[in-house]
């Protein structure tokens, strides 16, 4: 059974779409899904099509994240210098998650983040490049911030992205499905993560906001597929939420948005 894991493993990642994925969740899926008896070409491909599920689904294009390095060691070390934003601006385009929000990206951020400054500790799980929103945040200096995502070469990056920048920040590798982060924070952010984290786990949703140890939970849902067709999601995703919440004695506020509809939970 090792051996075909190991196997398993190293064809799945034989893809450039699916090579920088860490290998911990790939093994968490691949376990899974050898046991159904399956084909190894299926078995194979559906491992596959979890992860693109979970995450691959969001940047089509592979990020060349050793590029964005050499571009960012060229800008100022102000985090908010034009140039430093149109960088960061730029880099958020390579994924469908952060692209949706640039064109209302200070408003978003004003609106989650004011009820409840001065924020000193944030999280963000199932980051992808939202960490380069930062400028766009208007968090203290000294705040700290942790993220964590399935991709270990994002996660190299935004370590040196943060290093670059003097930011007191620092991400590492997280799947959410097996171990909740223990750190408490003032405020955790979970945008649009829930329905990828369903793909392998159906009941994670209210076990990721119960167990993360925030003061503020900041969650959203998308409303509108990666196509950009409407489907109902809005309602579907709501209905989903108020079940999960439902059990919670929590204060619950909704701040629509057009591509996603935002809950901000305080506990």
């Amino acid at each position: 059974m090792k051996k075909d894991i190991e196997e398993l493993i190293e064809t799945v990642k034989s893809s450039n779409k699916y090579r920088n994925i860490h290998t911990g969740l790939v093994e968490h899926i691949a376990e899974a899904e050898l046991n159904k008896g399956r084909s190894w070409k299926d078995t194979v491909k559906a491992v596959r099509s979890k992860l693109h599920q979970v995450g691959a689904a969001y940047q089509p294009q592979p990020i060349h994240y050793e590029q964005l390095v050499e571009i960012m060691e060229t800008l100022p070390k102000d985090l908010h210098h034009p140039a430093v934003k149109a960088f960061c601006q730029q880099a958020m385009q390579q994924h469908a998650s952060t692209r949706e929000r640039l064109p209302f990206l200070e408003q978003f951020y004003q609106q989650l983040f004011s009820p409840l400054a001065p924020i000193d500790s944030l999280m963000d799980v199932a980051c992808g490049l939202n960490p380069l929103a930062l400028p766009w945040m208007s968090l203290p200096v000294e705040c700290k911030i942790t993220v964590c995502d399935i991709y270990t070469d994002q996660i190299e990056f935004l370590n040196r992205f943060f290093d670059y920048f003097s930011i007191n920040g620092k991400a590492g590798f997280c799947d959410l499905t097996l171990t909740i982060p223990k750190e408490a924070v003032q405020v955790a952010l979970v945008l649009k993560t829930i329905p990828c984290l369903e793909q392998v786990d159906k009941e994670i949703g209210a076990r990721l906001l119960a167990g993360l140890p925030a003061e503020n939970l900041i969650v959203s849902f998308p409303s509108k597929s990666l196509g950009g067709k409407v489907k109902g999601m809005r309602q579907h995703y709501a209905a989903h939420f108020n079940q999960m919440v439902a059990l919670f004695p929590w204060q619950v506020t909704l701040l629509p948005f057009d591509n996603e509809d935002v809950y901000l939970i305080q506990k």
